[in-house]
């Protein structure tokens, strides 16, 4: 089993920023990607940014140029620093890792909320 533990998630105002962070663990085969959804409130999942095992980067085009993400291989963590947040960015963030065998595994999820 693969286990994914997000941290990070919180209460902040607009134009304030946080930093999520997903650690990994388990039995892990070799990493394709790892990355970050969102789901805002009757809303469906979407894609906020991945990073592939090369290093490869992916954003969705409303966070390009505030949010950026990052990983550490040697410690499977893969982090986002989200600026400029407006309340549009309120939703729960999911770290996401696609295997080798492109299996998906899904964190429980932490809480962003941007409101004055």
């Amino acid at each position: 089993q693969v286990q994914l533990v997000e941290s990070g998630g919180g209460l902040v105002q607009p134009g304030g920023s946080l930093r999520l962070s997903c650690t990994a663990s388990g039995s892990i085969a070799s990493i394709n990607a790892m990355g970050w959804y969102r789901q805002a409130p009757g809303k469906e999942r979407e894609l906020v940014a991945t990073i592939s095992s090369g290093g490869n980067r992916n954003y969705a085009d409303s966070v390009k140029d505030r949010f950026t993400i990052s990983r550490d291989i040697a410690k499977n963590t893969v982090s986002l620093q989200m600026n400029s947040l407006t309340p549009e960015d309120t939703a729960v963030y999911y770290c996401n890792l696609k295997n080798k065998f492109l299996r998906n595994y899904w964190g429980k999820g932490t809480l962003v909320t941007v409101s004055s």
